[in-house]
C-alpha cells in the first residue's frame, strides 16, 4: 500500500510553499501525492503560477500526511467550514499533520495545534498563541506527529526531514543529492536575526499592508 500524502491547494497560496515539499516527497519511494482542493479546476497562486489539483477534496482518500502550505489565501479559510472539516477529519487519523510557512495558521484554525509546539513565517509567529500552540524557533519543528516549517523557502528542509520520517535518512540524504540542495546563499539576512533591524521592520509592514489590501479585496472585506 502506497503511503498516501494530501497537499492541500487553494487560491492565493504561496506557490514554492507546495512545490517546494512537492519536489521532495514525490521522490520517496511507495508514496502517492495527491493535490487537494474543492474541485479539480485550476488554481492561482499570489505570483500568477497556476496549479492543477488531481483530487477534490470530497473525493480524497484516508491520508497517511496532511499538509498545508500557506499564503494570504489561507487568511479566508480559516471561516471555510468545507475546508476546515476536510482538515480535522483527516487530521484526526493522519500519521503526520504538517505545514510550511502560514500553512501553520490554518491548521491552528481547525483546531489541529492546540497543546503542540510549532513555527511559521517569522512575521506571523505570534498568531500561534491564538490556537493554542507554542512558538518554538526552528525552520523544521516537530512535536510528536506535528511537523511544521518556518517561512517559504524552509519547505523544502521541511520535506526532507518528511522524508526521512517516511522512508528513513538514507533515502532523504539521496533526494537531497539528487536535487543539488547545497544552499550557499550570497547574503546573510535570510532571518530577522541577521537581518539589519530597519529591513526587517520595513518587510513586516510591507507583508502587513499586501494582507490587509488582500483581505479588503474579498467579498465583504
Amino acid at each position: 500500500m502506497p503511503i498516501e500524502i494530501g497537499m492541500l491547494l487553494f487560491p492565493d497560496l504561496t506557490q514554492l510553499d507546495l512545490t517546494g515539499p512537492f519536489e521532495m516527497l514525490h521522490r520517496v519511494p511507495d508514496t502517492s501525492v495527491h493535490l487537494l482542493w474543492k474541485d479539480t479546476r485550476p488554481v492561482r497562486a499570489t505570483s500568477g503560477l497556476t496549479l492543477y489539483p488531481t483530487t477534490a477534496l470530497a473525493d480524497s482518500p484516508p491520508l497517511d500526511v496532511l499538509f498545508v502550505p500557506g499564503g494570504f489565501g489561507e487568511r479566508p479559510l480559516a471561516k471555510d467550514e468545507v475546508v476546515l472539516r476536510f482538515l480535522r477529519a483527516q487530521g484526526a487519523r493522519a500519521r503526520y499533520v504538517t505545514s510550511v510557512c502560514t500553512g501553520a495558521l490554518l491548521l491552528g484554525a481547525a483546531g489541529l495545534l492546540d497543546g503542540y509546539e510549532a513555527t511559521t513565517h517569522w512575521a506571523y509567529v505570534d498568531r500561534l498563541a491564538s490556537f493554542g500552540a507554542r512558538y518554538r524557533k526552528g525552520r523544521v519543528v516537530v512535536d510528536r506527529n506535528r511537523i511544521t516549517g518556518g517561512g517559504v523557502t524552509a519547505g523544502i528542509d521541511f520535506g526532507l526531514r518528511l522524508a526521512a520520517e517516511l522512508a528513513g535518512e538514507t533515502v532523504a540524504r539521496a533526494i537531497q543529492l539528487g536535487i543539488e540542495y547545497d544552499p550557499q546563499p550570497p547574503y546573510d539576512c535570510g532571518h530577522p536575526d541577521s537581518a539589519d533591524p530597519a529591513m526587517v521592520a520595513a518587510i513586516r509592514q510591507r507583508l502587513a499592508a499586501r494582507e490587509a489590501a488582500y483581505l479588503s479585496a474579498l467579498p465583504g472585506g
